[in-house]
């Protein structure tokens, strides 16, 4: 628990940064997040906002302008008790603006029905306000998968230093979708784990929400298989701003493979942020669940922690692999 005096002022710090990004006369607007499936009902996601600031990268733009356009997603003011509806069900945004719909499987096989689909897009609107309409889309496991991923992003998918602070803002606020590199080595892993699409893919990041579309542009230019994203609230709340690295890691786990009941699961990830950790508590939370990991070395070696994990892993019968680039972990996993 933060001191007490921190949070009056890191309230009044987000209450003044959402009164920069309004605009005199906004409407609210929805922001739709890619959604997903449980045996029970259909989970859409997004957010509302006062306005949704967006801007189009072009190649060769400066760094500042790559940091101003990063800096105006961060300058969202969200808005709270809006109705929303859609899939047959309706929603209230919360506190920061989320709204999530749970959509009953009877709607589902009503609306949704046809041939085998790996996505189901739901229209959703703010209720009374048909201009508001958005697709809402959410990914379908079908029943040719044989297990999923879940894959961390900073530093396993994309190269940000997030193990170093400063070294990982300086990254995320001065690239763009255009400029931000992807390690091509990540991408083959996951086109391979991910069959042209049969196994789902999920993507989970201690990244706030706000970069969501930012990610999304950055996996289409790179042709990265596209799947859910569970990312981190950096809202003021009464436990301290956001949720931990680890625990929202490793609550997001959790939710994913309850989810998906019948799939087991690869988990991916960096030795820069304590992932080995968290993958050794979900292999002992979730006995027989996970096929295998696969860890990225952004610096040489592994810490004295991240090392017990790794033995912890292997000792819980789960092959781990580890190092520079992912290429050999197929083969270590016994896939090839």
């Amino acid at each position: 628990m933060p001191p007490r005096f921190l949070l009056p002022a890191a309230r009044l710090v987000e209450r003044g940064l959402e009164r920069i990004g309004s605009r005199p006369g906004d409407e609210p607007v929805l922001e739709p997040y890619l959604g997903y499936a449980t045996p029970d009902a259909l989970i859409l996601r997004g957010r509302v906002l006062s306005h949704l600031r967006r801007a189009q990268p072009v190649p060769e733009q400066s760094r500042w302008t790559n940091l101003r356009q990063m800096v105006l997603l961060f300058l969202t003011d969200e808005v709270s008790d809006v109705t929303v509806k859609g899939g047959g069900t309706t929603a209230v945004s919360d506190a920061e603006g989320y709204v999530t719909l749970h959509v009953a499987p009877d709607w589902i096989e009503a609306e949704l029905s046809g041939a085998e689909r790996s996505w189901a897009d739901v229209t959703v609107e703010i209720a009374g306000r048909a201009e508001t309409r958005k697709v809402f889309p959410a990914r379908l496991p079908g029943a040719e998968a044989r297990y999923m991923v879940i894959s961390d992003i900073d530093d396993t998918m994309i190269e940000t230093g997030a193990h170093s602070l400063w070294r990982n803002l300086w990254t995320t606020f001065t690239g763009s979708a255009l400029s931000r590199k992807v390690h091509d080595d990540a991408v083959e892993l996951m086109r391979y784990l991910t069959q042209k699409g049969r196994n789902p893919v999920f993507y989970v990041s201690s990244s706030p929400w706000n970069l969501h579309r930012f990610l999304e542009d950055l996996f289409a230019r790179a042709d990265v298989p596209s799947g859910p994203m569970f990312l981190r609230d950096l809202g003021v709340t009464g436990d301290g701003v956001g949720k931990s690295h680890g625990n929202h890691k490793g609550s997001a786990i959790d939710v994913i493979l309850a989810a998906n009941p019948g799939l087991s699961a690869y988990l991916v990830g960096d030795s820069g942020q304590h992932d080995a950790t968290v993958y050794l508590d979900a292999v002992l939370r979730h006995p027989g669940r996970i096929l295998g990991v696969a860890l990225r070395e952004p610096a040489p070696g592994v810490g004295n922690n991240d090392a017990r994990a790794i033995a912890g892993i292997e000792a819980a019968g789960v092959p781990c692999f580890h190092g520079a680039s992912f290429q050999g972990a197929v083969r270590h996993w016994g896939l090839d």
